[in-house]
């Protein structure tokens, strides 16, 4: 396949040849008429037609040429705007099944947090009614009040415990709700990105 310097190259040549030939023509027929010679006049008249002849047959396959060279340049560009379009695509699918990963990951941990939350509070829930328990108890049995005043000291400290848990599950479930709500966006934002850009 030759250069885009050599085919223009070749084509100056040809639109010069053809405006030589246009030239050779006006000259020749410009002699005839200064002549006066009517026999002179129709052979230049003959060769002035076979010149125009020639030069437009010239611009003609110039003009075809042009043509047949545009149209494979937009074909090159048509098919180079569609592999970019084919790896948009995909890339937006690797993104999305990326994003749709991340996601369904926080939403299990989020479940596994909410699951742990109310067991926590279950535990709290029990371990507040045994220190209930153990207060009836000690106002019931004064005579042992040093076993049942530790019992409820290390009670009391279970549930501190586990109220403090329940704290830290729910802040911890709050984080990620968060963070699923932020990836979620970032999904419907690239979404509606894409369309677009494949649009263009």
């Amino acid at each position: 396949m030759s250069s885009p310097k050599a085919r223009r190259r070749q084509r100056s040549t040809r639109v010069v040849s053809a405006s030589a030939l246009v030239v050779i023509a006006a000259v020749v027929v410009l002699g005839a008429v200064l002549s006066a010679s009517q026999v002179f006049l129709s052979v230049a008249a003959v060769l002035a037609l076979a010149l125009g002849a020639a030069a437009a047959r010239i611009i003609y396959s110039e003009l075809v040429s042009t043509r047949r060279d545009a149209a494979a340049d937009r074909a090159r560009q048509a098919q180079a705007y569609r592999v970019i379009a084919e790896e948009r695509s995909a890339e937006h699918q690797q993104f999305a099944t990326a994003m749709r990963s991340r996601i369904d990951a926080a939403e299990r941990a989020a479940t596994q947090l909410e699951v742990a939350v109310v067991a926590s509070q279950g535990r709290a829930a029990e371990a507040m009614r045994k220190v209930n328990g153990e207060a009836r108890r000690a106002d019931l049995a004064e005579a042992e009040g040093v076993r049942l005043t530790a019992a409820l000291d290390e009670s009391e400290e279970r549930a501190a415990e586990a109220i403090v848990r329940v704290a830290e599950l729910e802040q911890e479930n709050d984080v990620l709700h968060s963070e699923n709500d932020v990836l979620r966006a970032e999904i419907d934002a690239h979404t509606s990105w894409h369309p677009q850009a494949r649009h263009a």
